[in-house]
């Protein structure tokens, strides 16, 4: 990657870990569902009327948007209201990888293979060592309801998969109008109109640089950067800059509101990040290329056997090259699906 490439990233990673602190402030104007609604609203608004039409199927902006947009921040937004940390929930989040290569497992039949296994093994063991922690240190509940939002994530993931959007930016500014209308409803169900038009009565320049930051900074600039980036170089190129992320939240956690970093939590995020990365990022080794056929296998072999199939020369049966390539079957999955998605998850 260029330099001024690798700086786009970096600077990509480290919007979306501050996001976090950003997300903390947010909870102090308005209440959490309300919040994540108007942070949809304006998403979507008017950047819908910029992108183009959907270039996908309407069910699938359908599911991600409720799974991603209403299950995952609904709970990820309550969780940190109740007190799970900006820091530590930057850095538990990141489970979703393994979460998605579960759900890809069960759902798409993809067998992760044993270094995948072990590093799912040393991220939930990271996630346990975060768990004991916090449990003696501050609300579980919050704590939990995090774990449930990388649980959600990780199905959104395999969702958009599935649809394959070619324009990352597209596909989630469309996502962005779903929630809204779900988000009000149970904004008004769960948290009471009161609560909700006092926020909005109080509505200041600070509350609106939040929403601001969560929707543009955070969607807009960074989903648009991070495809735009996916499009030029491999995912594999990309994606370990998303382990940047929560060394930027909980850096910027405790920087901006004071929170400590005991000795536990350091350790489990060497074992969540390390796990992460072998679960999102080892591609392992490609399968040995099959033996070429001798002089005499090559004669004795039927014309449709010839390599090239039926229309091969005998040109290239004599010379024993072969014709046929790759069908591109793996490079046609979405070089952006974030199973390492902090851009779809942020």
């Amino acid at each position: 990657m260029r330099p001024a490439h690798i700086a786009l990233a970096a600077l990509v990673a480290a919007v979306w870990g501050v996001n976090f602190v950003v997300i903390e402030i947010g909870l102090g104007h308005f209440p959490p569902l309300l919040f994540s609604a108007l942070r949809f609203l304006a998403a979507a608004l008017p950047a819908v009327f910029l992108v183009g039409r959907p270039k996908v199927a309407w069910k699938w902006i359908v599911g991600v948007g409720l799974v991603l947009g209403v299950a995952k921040f609904g709970l990820l937004f309550i969780g940190m209201d109740l007190g799970a940390p900006a820091g530590l929930s930057s850095l538990v989040l990141q489970v979703q990888a393994v979460f998605t290569a579960l759900f890809a497992f069960a759902l798409l039949g993809e067998r992760p293979g044993r270094v995948k296994v072990a590093g799912m093994a040393i991220a939930l063991a990271g996630i346990a060592v975060a768990a004991v922690d916090e449990g003696t240190s501050g609300p579980l509940v919050g704590f939990l309801l995090v774990i449930g939002a990388a649980v959600c994530w990780g199905v959104s993931n395999v969702l958009t998969r599935k649809a394959s959007p070619p324009d990352a930016l597209n596909f989630m500014v469309w996502v962005s109008t779903v929630p809204v209308l779900p988000l009000l409803a149970l904004s008004l169900l769960v948290e009471g109109p009161e609560r909700g038009l006092a926020a909005l009565r109080g509505l200041d320049w600070a509350g609106l640089g939040v929403i601001a930051y969560v929707a543009w900074a955070v969607t807009i600039f960074g989903f648009g950067a991070w495809g735009w980036l996916l499009r030029r170089y491999p995912a594999s190129s990309v994606a370990p800059f998303s382990l940047l992320v929560p060394v930027f939240g909980m850096s910027a956690a405790a920087l901006f509101l004071g929170e400590g970093i005991s000795g536990a939590r350091w350790c489990a995020a060497a074992l969540l990040v390390g796990g992460v990365a072998l679960t999102s990022l080892w591609r392992g080794t490609p399968p040995p290329a099959p033996p070429a056929a001798t002089p005499a296998e090559r004669e004795a072999a039927p014309r449709d056997r010839l390599p090239g199939g039926p229309t091969g020369s005998r040109a290239d049966a004599h010379s024993g090259s072969r014709t046929d390539v790759p069908t591109g079957s793996q490079a046609g999955a979405p070089a952006g699906s974030p199973s390492g998605g902090p851009a779809s998850g942020r």
